[in-house]
């Protein structure tokens, strides 16, 4: 069953204008495995959910992830969940989620390729920022901003077969030179 792991005491404003409270979701998958999302709420709105977020091998290990995540990473999961179609639900009981799994992936027929943070709107903020940031994202988020940012002309292959640590060298790598031009 699906449970609300951390409840979000900071707001998040959409690219629609809105402010909204988050909660990260999670719940047992069939093979034992754990699957996390976000649900966000709008005043007087109802309720939208992220697609997943993390696949975990148990309860505690969704917990941890919950516990880490960003404000940057709670904007830009905003931003992606309000590029899904919204499916329409009945007003839930507090502290339960309104959702008892995530949002089906949505296939894109283009190549666009999502990014869940900015690096150079971070980096300008300080290097290390951008680094302490890139490391609490899963490497396929890493990947994607290397894509969407076109920081890499490694292919996508060999970029998902790397380490985090390689990842983000190659994000800071590219950002650096860019910033200061």
């Amino acid at each position: 069953m699906a449970e609300v792991l951390v409840t979000f005491t900071e707001t998040v404003r959409g690219v629609d204008g809105k402010t909204y409270t988050a909660v990260a979701c999670g719940g047992e998958m069939p093979d034992g495995m754990w699957q996390g999302w976000l649900e966000f709420t709008a005043a007087g709105e109802e309720p939208i959910r992220s697609g997943r977020e993390t696949t975990q091998p148990n309860r505690q290990d969704t917990i941890y992830w919950a516990t880490g995540l960003t404000p940057v990473f709670l904007e830009g999961c905003l931003a992606r969940t309000l590029k899904q179609p919204i499916r329409r639900i009945a007003p839930a009981a507090a502290a339960r989620p309104h959702f008892d799994g995530p949002a089906a992936a949505i296939v894109s027929d283009g190549p666009s390729t999502e990014s869940v943070l900015d690096p150079f709107s971070v980096y300008r903020k300080g290097e290390a920022l951008l680094r302490r940031q890139l490391a609490a994202l899963a490497s396929w988020h890493l990947v994607n901003i290397i894509r969407r940012h076109a920081l890499s002309d490694v292919d996508t292959d060999t970029l998902n077969a790397a380490e985090a640590s390689r990842l983000i060298d190659i994000i800071v790598d590219g950002v650096r030179p860019r910033v200061r031009a």
